[in-house]
């Protein structure tokens, strides 16, 4: 049975979760029939989000993200914030299935009053960011979720995603596995807002205190991206639940600090305005393959791209000519 917008409207403003899941899904959608209902919907939503706080939370493989997510979210929940989750796991490149398997591995988190979990697959999106994950947050929030974290698939090339859309950027390593400090790149440092050392437990211990003392030495060196803040590293583990309480005050700091000068109004201005143009790119970029001429004329084109029987600008302006004028002349 279809849901009217109305009825989404209502459910999410209510907190329901059930509607919040399948207004989420509604966004997602690729759907055409559906683009109408979401604008209404979202349009709708708007101006009742926005009061969140948003923290990205990244870091590589086994790392122990959803550990983590897991001992802050139930932390927080127990001290009576209401806590969304939208947990972007990969997409298969041969199935285009995803990976959902963060909501199994926060048992204790998914069964709160209090939480809501979202696995959303990334659908191959530049950085492991949802391409509507911007949206479900706009709907947590206007749900009453007054913490949103958005775990993202891992480190990659295109932090720069995922920090347009948090107000506070966490970034989590792990000593002893080697990446440390060799596979994180000098940018991946720099965006981050605070490096978390996780498992600093057991044996483990002492290679997560020196790691961090070397990480406390990098980050000196490094102009951080935000103004008149200092790249925290904090020594976590999730399993005995120690450095929680510090990560957390951290994250507090970092808000009233970045609130007091009046950077965080002004980043979240400027995310609004990134995300406009990331959404015309989209939409142009459907338009230009969904044009008629284009379509026809793909195939042709590619297979000469692929066999280097044609230039790449040459194959652009013609693709571009068939779009802008309908006119096909220029590839006979």
């Amino acid at each position: 049975m279809a849901i009217a917008a109305d009825d989404y409207i209502r459910g999410v403003l209510a907190g329901d979760r059930t509607l919040l899941a399948r207004a989420i899904t509604l966004i997602e959608s690729n759907s055409p029939r559906h683009t109408e209902q979401a604008r209404q919907v979202l349009e709708a939503l708007l101006p009742h989000s926005g009061q969140a706080l948003r923290i990205g939370i990244t870091g590589v493989p086994g790392v122990g993200k959803s550990t983590f997510i897991e001992a802050l979210g139930m932390k927080l929940c127990e001290a009576g914030h209401r806590v969304a989750v939208l947990a972007v796991d990969p997409t298969s490149s041969l199935s285009g299935g995803s990976i959902l398997g963060d909501k199994t591995r926060m048992e204790n988190l998914s069964r709160h009053e209090h939480s809501f979990i979202r696995p959303s697959p990334s659908g191959g999106a530049w950085g492991g960011v949802g391409r509507k994950s911007r949206e479900s947050v706009l709907l947590c929030e206007a749900a009453g979720y007054d913490i949103v974290l958005v775990e993202t698939v891992g480190v990659g090339q295109s932090e720069t995603l995922v920090h347009s859309m948090v107000d506070c950027f966490v970034v989590l390593m792990l000593a002893g596995a080697g990446d440390e400090l060799q596979g994180m790149k000098k940018g991946i440092i720099e965006l981050a807002d605070l490096l978390v050392m996780t498992k600093a437990d057991g044996e483990n211990r002492l290679r997560a205190e020196q790691a961090a003392g070397d990480l406390r030495m990098v980050v000196r060196l490094l102009a951080s991206i935000t103004p008149g803040w200092e790249t925290r590293v904090v020594l976590t583990s999730s399993l005995q639940g120690l450095g929680i309480d510090e990560l957390w005050q951290s994250v507090l700091d970092y808000q009233e600090q970045t609130r007091a000068s009046g950077f965080f109004v002004e980043k979240r201005r400027r995310q609004n305005g990134e995300w406009l143009k990331a959404l015309v790119g989209e939409e142009l970029n459907r338009m230009f393959f969904e044009h008629p001429a284009v379509q026809r004329r793909w195939p042709e084109t590619l297979l000469l791209v692929e066999q280097g029987k044609l230039p790449l600008l040459t194959a652009l302006q013609r693709l571009k000519t068939a779009f802008n004028t309908g006119d096909e002349s220029s590839f006979s």
